[in-house]
């Protein structure tokens, strides 16, 4: 004989109902948890610990990626933004959508050899740059329309004014300590 769901004792169906609560929740904690993995083996470098060396210069390393690259967070003019170290590339390439959010000002049309093919790109400043305890100021970049995502590339026109090398699976980045960062003298007045 077939029981009816209408029949069952009320606290069977809250049982039940209780159960199925307690499942979604852990499915939804453990989907949580993965994309967080996936995320940290896409970006290993989201919470960067930088330090100053004995001779005033900022460094901080990074991790590689499972795909080998070094992909880390950073923020441009205060956004937090996610970069791709990128030596091919000849500036920092910015996706207009990042651009906008950064509050960075199209500046002249130029053309750029990309992966693919020649497009279309805008000169731009960036007034801040901050890597890690890495700062740089008044750095060229160009707005990429053509750039899908939101991933930034961290080209030469950024890396040539900072040291970089690699040892195995971590590439360090040190920043001299620059002439405007050392304390100045103040002339001695003699009385």
């Amino acid at each position: 004989m077939a029981v009816h769901p209408e029949s069952r004792p009320p606290g069977r169906r809250m049982g039940q109902g209780m159960l199925i609560f307690a499942l979604a929740l852990g499915l939804a904690a453990l989907t949580g948890l993965f994309d967080r993995w996936l995320g940290g083996q896409a970006n290993p470098n989201q919470n960067l610990q930088g330090f100053i060396g004995s001779d005033g210069a900022r460094e901080v390393v990074l991790e590689r990626n499972r795909q080998g690259h070094y992909v880390a967070s950073g923020e441009i003019n205060g956004l937090p933004v996610i970069f791709l170290l990128d030596t091919g590339a000849t500036d920092v390439a910015i996706p207009a959508h990042v651009a906008q959010a950064a509050g960075l000002q199209r500046g002249y049309p130029g053309r750029a050899s990309t992966a693919n093919g020649t497009v279309t790109v805008y000169s731009t400043r960036i007034d801040e740059l901050l890597l890690g305890n890495i700062v740089l100021r008044d750095l060229p970049a160009s707005i990429t329309p053509s750039m899908g995502g939101d991933t930034i590339l961290l080209g030469m026109s950024a890396l040539q004014r900072i040291d970089f090398s690699q040892q195995g699976s971590q590439l360090t980045l040190r920043q001299p300590r620059s002439l405007d960062e050392r304390p100045r003298r103040l002339p001695r007045i003699g009385l």
